[in-house]
């Protein structure tokens, strides 16, 4: 059959009006097209797929997870809660927390503190714990039908962290940018403190490693410990200390502490300094013979050097004063204290605390006035070099080199990511 030739037909059958006959051409005629276009095959149809199905046994006791006996739970207590207030955001029962709330130990949660809590599903506590003091975990458990606490020395594990930051407007700016602890930030004031004046000599873009180490409890972090290790690029010129023993020293042994260190304060700032001034309460311009350092009332004054103690009571206007004597020419004063903690003739080490900063005398602020002299006479303490002490002992540089070079890979680590990430 052509293949114009089943509408021909169609045509022709509606010509004549046969419109059930043409369906019914019109039906034949396309079943026998559609096979026409089809090549016929030998192969039989696939068999049509059927579903696998397969009966397992379930067992009725573990269809839906068990809910847990207890759980634990962290909060920290924030100011304006109320202990009762504190104990329910723990998932605590109701009536456990008003027996709870009857546990003296509980009243020393202060703002800030954080709380480990194990609570059964039902919300009974099973045992409450919080750092209290330095060092001291307190623990709260069920006994009988009311709470006991005890205390014991926290399981702190100590960890070595490492931390780096750039100056932009001052130092403790830069550590808390970066999280490092304030403890650490004094520390490292310190050490350097003979190389740099964090006062006049800080720069933008100076920077910082830290090696330090991090007590925490159950992964959280508690406190800052020791400064191991550090790295300082003040002006393009870089520092390195490493700690040994109690002190600290260049990666090659030499001593980074001086015979007198710079500062009496850990870190202060300078209110007054050295030369020329308007006296504060008898006017008239007046030599200030020494340097006078801002902090509050109760402030650890230190001294700068190892020495005896010649002189401690009142003087005029210096008030509360203490007077060392150390070896050679030099002497230290330290005016305005509040509260003397030596007397005198004791023999004092280098940073022992000597008293407290305050405001007896001629004094219109708490602050600490400090005197540094060279054969009686008044010198300036921030513009003299200061001599170094004795480097690591030639019989203890094995052991030195052993915990140096680790310390040494580390802020080298650091001062190369420091170069990429500038780059």
């Amino acid at each position: 059959m052509a293949a114009g030739e089943p509408f021909a037909r169609l045509r022709r059958l509606m010509n004549n009006k046969g419109i059930l006959a043409a369906i019914a051409a019109l039906t034949g005629s396309v079943a026998v097209a559609a096979f026409a276009t089809i090549a016929p095959g030998n192969e039989a149809p696939p068999p049509a797929a059927q579903p696998l199905v397969e009966s397992l046994a379930i067992d009725a006791a573990h269809a839906v997870l068990a809910s847990p006996a207890s759980y634990i739970r962290e909060e920290q207590f924030h100011r304006g809660d109320t202990l009762a207030a504190f104990l329910a955001r723990l998932g605590i029962d109701e009536e456990q927390v008003r027996r709870l709330v009857r546990t003296r130990a509980l009243h020393a949660l202060h703002p800030g503190t954080s709380v480990h809590a194990e609570v059964a599903a039902d919300g009974r506590p099973l045992e409450l714990s919080f750092l209290a003091g330095r060092d001291s975990l307190v623990s709260v458990a069920p006994d009988g039908e009311g709470y006991r606490a005890s205390e014991a020395l926290a399981p702190l594990e100590t960890r070595v962290a490492m931390k780096s930051s750039v100056i932009r407007s001052s130092l403790f700016a830069a550590t808390d940018a970066a999280d490092i602890p304030d403890a650490i930030a004094m520390q490292l004031a310190d050490v350097f403190s003979g190389d740099v004046d964090f006062y006049r000599d800080l720069r933008q873009g100076d920077r910082f490693t830290v090696v330090y180490e991090l007590h925490v409890l159950r992964g959280r972090p508690v406190r800052a410990g020791r400064l191991l290790a550090a790295e300082f690029v003040n002006r393009g010129r870089t520092l390195r200390a490493i700690r040994y023993q109690s002190s600290y020293y260049t990666p090659e042994g030499k001593s980074l502490r001086k015979a007198f260190l710079r500062y009496p304060l850990e870190f202060s700032r300078v209110s007054s300094g050295f030369g020329m001034r308007k006296h504060p309460i008898r006017g008239g311009w007046r030599a200030h013979k020494g340097i006078d350092y801002a902090a509050p009332t109760g402030t650890r004054v230190r001294a700068v050097a190892d020495g005896i103690v010649e002189y401690a009571g009142v003087k005029g206007g210096y008030g509360n004063v203490v007077v060392l004597r150390h070896n050679g020419q030099y002497s230290t004063v330290y005016g305005h204290l509040s509260r003397i903690t030596v007397r005198r003739g004791v023999r004092v080490a280098q940073n022992d605390t000597i008293g407290l900063v305050g405001q007896t005398g001629w004094a219109t602020g708490p602050h600490l006035h400090y005197e540094f002299r060279i054969a009686g006479q008044a010198r300036n303490p921030l513009a003299i070099a200061m001599p170094a002490a004795a480097p690591v002992p030639a019989e203890q540089l094995p052991a030195f080199e052993v915990i140096a070079r680790p310390l040494a890979a580390r802020l080298d680590l650091a001062a190369n990511a420091n170069l990429a990430l500038a780059d």
